[in-house]
């Protein structure tokens, strides 16, 4: 496991504030040893969940031509048949995954493919979990040719996301499972399947980036 290099920053952030109010604390005589106990507890908490929301764990990438795996790790919020409107003019069935505070936020390529579209979209902080959010919110949208299907990705910022960050190129080729991106704090990303995929999971599963199989195409 490592730390993902767009989190770098953030964590020297973290550090400096924590550095900063210690010497506030010491300089104003603020202290006494519970305000100290507390302030070092909660400056340990901080730190440790900024670095595990940035951790790149090590996945054992489920390789499948007809398989579409998760991108991300979280909860699945939603599965129900969507007009797309960007890119192409037709019906998908979309899968989406809620990612909270503790979930892992880098995102991985749900299938291998060339990249035919892709298009950044600035916008609101509404919960990611609100339909509205796939249109509304700041997100990405990127469509893969799969060689049979376009599949399409969204990666959509959420309330307290500040920030979505995509690797995504028009005419670039990926692999499934590589590395697509990484979107800071809460968030959602949407898969966007043909309308005859054979979807694997059910609302409310926990499922694994790189892992968990979220659907087979036909």
């Amino acid at each position: 496991m490592r730390i993902h290099k767009e989190g770098r920053s953030t964590i020297v952030i973290v550090l400096m504030a924590i550095v900063v109010f210690l010497a506030v604390i010491f300089s104003f005589s603020l202290y006494n040893i519970w305000i100290l106990t507390l302030f070092i507890l909660i400056s340990l908490l901080v730190l440790a969940q900024t670095l595990m929301f940035f951790r790149v764990p090590n996945r054992d990438i489920l390789f499948r031509d007809d398989g579409i795996v998760a991108p991300a790790d979280g909860r699945i919020v939603m599965i129900q048949e969507v007009e797309v409107n960007e890119f192409l003019q037709e019906k998908k069935l979309q899968v989406s995954i809620f990612m909270n505070l503790f979930n892992v936020h880098v995102n991985w390529y749900p299938c291998g493919g060339d990249i035919i579209y892709y298009k950044y979209h600035p916008g609101d902080k509404m919960v990611a979990w609100h339909p509205k959010s796939s249109d509304k919110n700041e997100h990405t949208t990127l469509f893969l040719n799969q060689g049979k299907h376009h599949i399409g990705v969204r990666q959509i910022a959420g309330l307290i996301a500040r920030r979505v960050v995509c690797k995504a190129r028009t005419g670039k080729q990926v692999l499934q499972g590589s590395e697509m991106g990484i979107i800071k704090f809460g968030s959602r990303v949407d898969v966007l399947l043909p309308l005859d995929a054979k979807v694997l999971v059910r609302k409310g599963q926990m499922v694994w980036g790189c892992e968990t199989l979220l659907a087979v195409l036909r």
